[in-house]
């Protein structure tokens, strides 16, 4: 890397460009983040620097002012500071600092720029980089250079976008309703998602979007970020008077949380700032691509999941989870998974949690036989855990009750009967991190499902607020037992979908996006998170008929052609089932094996359909010579015939052959027209412009389009 004057840069990568300039004082700025600019010279970049140069208005700073890299009260920026603190003790006087002399560094699709501010004791560094997908990795770190504590209150990363962008989106929900999307217009002020559950959250947005007005899947330009953080965190969209337009986030810091000795650096967390031209499907992409190459698993092939949850609850023995296990192995399941309930005094969940040992008096023998049972059907085993995690009726809790995190002499209101194990407590740390490896050194297990039942509420550690310090410190854990076991697979699960970050999943191998399995539910909320999180690495399980969460009552169909695309499994009482229902959920199951290849490398579409009670997502392979759509209805149809559906994906000059495939099972409904057994041809470019006439569908229906290049 070299360092450079106040020319331009221009970074570009995959249909992105970042040109990074400087105004008139030397401080960088953003000039554009958005569409490739192609290639520009020196004389290019210096005549974009000039045209978006602002003039200087009346009743305002003198001269011209623009917003840099880091938005400074200090200099006049009127909406929210990036950076906020004070200091305790020593010489500084300033508050904040005012980023002036700043030194830049650029290589070939990365800028790091730092300045110092003496006089408040502040250092600052801002890292910037597209990725081979095209992502904008930014990420602020400062350090305290003064003499005192620095105690921060907010170091936040926040990006220009188009002013053209109008429109917001993000998420919002609950247990049981993750990632529910409301839009509105983008006016002038602060729109802010802030998240204080000690976790990421049921109600967390994942993302924040700006687009042009009416932006879908397909269409609209764009731009949208990720706070990659599972605590504490915020996400805000900004527009002032003055004219800046900016998308931002970071970490969420409580009063004296963050306090940085003379010489120590926080690094914030990582911001993901992803651009689209045409659409949330492509914005999606990015993420996409990120995420599978860093989470740990890289391989393209989930194994189909058998989870005991829902089908036994706490009714545990060996001969009724064996029973179970050898109908899973029959169907096809590759992983069966002991959940809730196996470890000393976890008869309920009002008590056992931190006790991860074997409860003797429900498996005499331990689970060694079980595991026996489970690899000797070919399957590999996993194992429920909820290490965070701490019941006040355990050994653990009574032996040492400071272990318990609070912030005061009282224990914080109890839910679900648990509490938070404090994980900075390096005796509990120790006594934990030895428990799960005994566990993994004892059991062939291959796979743990890592749960995380209630929100982190009053909780401190030696004085100071501890959900940063939890945080970091369960990222260690997670990080140990990876080194420890380079072989096991982690899925973050957090009384379903509470914990959805790009950050645990540097560290997992899948997310539970939700404790409901109502595939009507799981239509619309698999939907919203996969705006993050790619289809392979999210989990979708195929329960019981009458769903336990909301009670509504659906067809194998619908439940299994829900879970296809994704990480399929299982959730139902497989040993009560009849021949014809287990040959059909047989043959769903094969069905998956032959679209999984695809779906861990491919590309994830959401063609968009005129009537909102239609719902179609697609996965089509890297190459394009397949791909694969399940079409959904959420209510009744608008019409009697539905509007053709028009498919996205494919390659416009290629000759596709149009078929329908699925289990037809009891019921099944005739093929008609394009979607008949014998199918049709036609082109990628008439496919997604002319599309395929839909079947009649009755609410809450889905069939499943395969379509192969003849040419």
């Amino acid at each position: 890397m070299s360092a450079l004057s106040h020319a331009p840069v221009h970074l570009t990568r995959a249909g992105v460009s970042l040109v990074l300039g400087s105004d008139d004082h030397g401080i960088p700025v953003v000039l554009h983040w958005g569409a490739a600019l192609g290639d520009l010279d020196a004389a290019g970049l210096g005549a974009l620097a000039t045209a978006r140069r602002p003039g200087a208005a009346r009743s305002a700073y003198d001269g011209s002012r623009t917003t840099g890299l880091v938005p400074d009260g200090a200099r006049g920026y009127s909406g929210t500071p990036a950076l906020e603190g004070h200091r305790v003790g020593g010489s500084a006087t300033a508050a904040a600092p005012s980023l002036v002399d700043w030194e830049v560094l650029a290589g070939d699709a990365a800028i790091t720029a730092t300045s110092d501010d003496d006089e408040a004791g502040w250092s600052v560094t801002l890292q910037l980089a597209l990725d081979d997908a095209g992502l904008l990795h930014a990420r602020t770190s400062v350090t305290n250079t003064a003499d005192g504590d620095l105690h921060l209150a907010s170091v936040l990363t926040a990006l220009p976008v188009g002013a053209h962008a109008t429109e917001l989106l993000d998420l919002t929900g609950r247990w049981c309703k993750e990632r529910t999307p409301q839009r509105h217009p983008w006016v002038q002020g602060t729109h802010r998602r802030d998240a204080r559950h000690g976790r990421t959250g049921h109600d967390a947005t994942l993302v924040m979007v700006a687009g042009t007005p009416g932006f879908g899947f397909g269409t609209g330009e764009l731009w949208a970020v990720h706070t990659a953080w599972s605590g504490n965190h915020t996400h805000y969209a900004e527009r002032t008077p003055e004219g800046e337009v900016l998308l931002g986030g970071g970490e969420l810091l409580s009063p004296g949380e963050v306090v940085l000795a003379p010489g120590e650096t926080y690094r914030a967390p990582w911001l993901l700032g992803s651009f689209s031209p045409a659409g949330l499907d492509p914005m999606s992409h990015r993420f996409h691509a990120h995420l599978r190459s860093v989470t740990p698993r890289s391989r393209t092939e989930r194994p189909v999941i058998a989870n005991s949850w829902e089908a036994v609850y706490f009714d545990h023995s060996l001969e009724r989870i064996a029973e179970l296990a050898d109908v899973a192995a029959s169907v096809g399941v590759e992983r069966f998974v002991l959940d809730d309930g196996w470890f000393l005094g976890r008869r309920d969940e009002d008590a056992g949690l931190g006790d991860w040992t074997v409860d003797p008096e429900v498996w005499p023998q331990g689970l060694g036989p079980l595991v026996d049972h489970v690899r000797g059907r070919g399957m590999e085993f996993g194992l429920w855990v909820e290490p965070e995690m701490v019941n006040l009726d355990s050994e653990a809790a009574r032996a040492h009750p400071e272990r318990v995190l609070r912030g005061r002499a009282a224990v914080p209101p109890e839910w679900r009967h648990q509490q938070v194990l404090d994980l900075q407590d390096e005796g509990a740390y120790a006594d934990l991190r030895a428990a799960l490896l005994a566990l993994l050194d004892e059991l062939d297990v291959a796979y743990l499902k890592w749960d995380h039942n209630r929100d982190l509420t009053d909780v401190t550690h030696d004085g100071r607020p501890a959900v940063h310090g939890q945080t970091l410190a369960t990222y260690r854990l997670l990080d140990e037992l990876r080194a420890a076991r380079p072989a096991l697979e982690i899925e973050s699960c957090s009384s379903g979908g509470a914990r959805v970050d790009a950050e645990v999943l540097a560290r997992t191998d899948r997310i539970w996006p939700s404790d409901t399995i109502d595939p009507l539910e799981r239509q619309h909320l698999q939907r919203w998170t996969s705006l993050l999180v790619p289809p392979e690495l999210m989990g979708s399980h195929v329960g019981g008929a009458t769903a336990h969460t909301t009670g509504r009552t659906h067809t194998l169909r619908y439940r299994a052609a829900t879970a296809l695309l994704h990480w399929f499994g299982i959730e139902w009482d497989l040993s009560r089932l009849d021949g014809d229902t287990l040959a059909e959920l047989r043959e769903w199951i094969a069905l998956h094996k032959r679209v999984r290849p695809l779906i861990g490398t491919g590309t994830l579409v959401h063609p968009d359909h005129p009537d909102p009670a239609v719902l179609v997502t697609g996965v089509v392979a890297e190459d394009r010579a397949e791909a694969w759509y399940v079409v959904a209805t959420v209510a009744a149809t608008a019409t009697q015939h539905a509007a053709p559906l028009r498919l996205t994906g494919l390659d416009p000059d290629r000759r596709y052959r149009v078929t329908e495939e699925m289990p037809r099972g009891p019921g099944g409904a005739d093929l008609t027209g394009a979607w008949s057994a014998h199918g049709t041809e036609s082109t990628g470019r008439v496919l997604a412009i002319v599309g395929v006439a839909l079947p009649v569908l009755h609410p809450e229906e889905a069939r499943v389009l395969r379509l192969v290049a003849v040419g």
